[in-house]
């Protein structure tokens, strides 16, 4: 009886009520699909990323690193179902920092909600979610082998809160001011100036505050395991088909040239790293190769759906030269970024957000010279992209001194130098990695 009042009351609504029944958006399966599947490879790109940091570092900090982005998964997830998602995609409060709608609290109010691009709203904040939840695991590469374990858990909550959640509001919400900047808004396609600009900042600055591991640079720190370095490496290349092509909320042109532009831009990046260590090193080297896939896949990033593939190739292998030098520096400057994380996120995302603005398709320069009243040139856009960027740098690195400084005072940051000599695993976790070999 209820199952036929049911069917009744929907005959009714078309019947009767057609405007109404018109105004619901329908799901577009073909697109529901992609997104689905998008969501679950950008979040294969957590355990790939927790291998490729685990490889890198001492056998006695393996799973202590890995517990990083691991970590990230439980807490950011968490996060964003209770108040991330609300934060980031609701309506501008507090003059436009951070955006709030109490419907999207614990995601209450989308359970039957279709969106304009017919996706169920649960869709998309799923996949939303998960750039949430590889940010802070990307900045922990800065600090690997040396930061307490509650500490990093604090740490990540309150910067999800007041680093993540703000910037995704201003770049990516429709009434977010770096997404209304300039003719177009700040360009940002898929997350270079939200994810990898704010951990790249974000690590560099957490990498000062905390100071060198214990023993460096005098002490070699080599990495346990190349091995898993590489699958890790090859897992973030093709979850960032879903990070970057899955960005389009769609399936059709616009996701296929993303897609496009990701291989070309990553493929570019690993060619050009090894041309480099050829010529500079006489040898070309498996970390470097990883390295080169990173630098090339995060530059692209922003600019996947606005540039043809010969852009994507210029941005990759500029990139993975720009990178390469800027590591280089690092070590001559002694600083500890322990896994390069501003080195290729950081540096890798400014070059792309940057240079994006002069290789942007013809089509897209168009119509933002006709949102402009006038001609929108290529410098018109590189400023745009200039300011959000420098905006983007500075908060991240204000914030988070700030968040730091409250940690540090609370529950402490650094690991004892006794923890330390003795390694993360058996010191936050109990565990070994890899059995009884020697931890060093």
């Amino acid at each position: 009886m209820r199952k036929r009042l049911m069917m009744l009351a929907v005959f009714l609504s078309v019947g009767f009520f057609p405007a109404l029944a018109a105004a619901t958006p329908e799901i577009d399966t073909g697109a529901t699909a992609w997104m689905l599947t998008s969501t679950a490879l950008v979040l294969l790109m957590i355990p790939g990323l927790a291998m490729f940091y685990g490889g890198l570092v001492r056998s006695k900090n393996v799973l202590g690193t890995m517990m990083h982005s691991f970590a990230a998964m439980g807490v950011m997830s968490v996060l964003w179902v209770a108040v991330s998602y609300s934060m980031t995609f609701g309506e501008n409060v507090l003059g436009g920092w951070i955006g709030w709608n109490s419907d999207y609290l614990f995601l209450r109010g989308i359970d039957h909600t279709i969106m304009e691009e017919g996706v169920p709203e649960y869709v998309f904040s799923m996949f939303q979610g998960k750039f949430a939840i590889i940010t802070p695991a990307l900045l922990a590469g800065a600090v690997a082998e040396r930061v307490k374990f509650k500490s990093y858990l604090l740490f990540i909550t309150l910067w999800g809160l007041l680093v993540y959640n703000p910037l995704c509001h201003w770049v990516w919400a429709p009434d977010g001011f770096l997404f209304n900047l300039g003719a177009d808004g700040a360009i940002d396609f898929a997350g270079g100036t939200v994810v990898h600009i704010s951990a790249g900042v974000s690590g560099l600055v957490a990498a000062l505050y905390l100071g060198a591991r214990r023993g460096y640079p005098q002490r070699q720190m080599r990495p346990n395991n190349l091995v898993i370095t590489l699958i890790g490496a090859g897992l973030l290349w093709v979850g960032w088909f879903g990070f970057n092509a899955g960005s389009s909320v769609s399936s059709g042109l616009t996701t296929a040239q993303a897609l496009t532009a990701t291989q070309v831009a990553a493929a570019a990046g690993a060619l050009m790293w090894m041309v480099i260590e050829l010529t500079h090193q006489g040898k070309a080297t498996a970390l470097g190769f990883a390295s080169g896939i990173l630098a090339g896949l995060v530059a692209v990033t922003p600019a996947a759906g606005v540039v043809q593939p010969a852009g994507a190739l210029i941005l990759g292998a500029v990139a993975s030269l720009v990178c390469y030098f800027a590591i280089i520096l690092k070590d001559k400057w002694g600083y500890d970024d322990s896994l390069d994380a501003f080195g290729v996120h950081g540096v890798g995302e400014i070059v792309g957000a940057l240079l994006l603005a002069f290789l942007i398709r013809p089509e897209w320069m168009t119509n933002a010279s006709e949102l402009a009243g006038g001609i929108w040139t290529a410098w018109d856009q590189f400023v745009v992209q200039a300011a959000a960027v420098g905006i983007a740098i500075v908060y991240a690195l204000v914030v988070t001194m700030v968040l730091l400084w409250i940690v540090q005072k609370t529950v402490g940051l650094k690991s004892t130098p006794e923890e330390e000599m003795q390694g993360l695993d058996p010191s936050y976790h109990g565990e070994r990695g890899y059995g009884m070999l020697n931890p060093n």
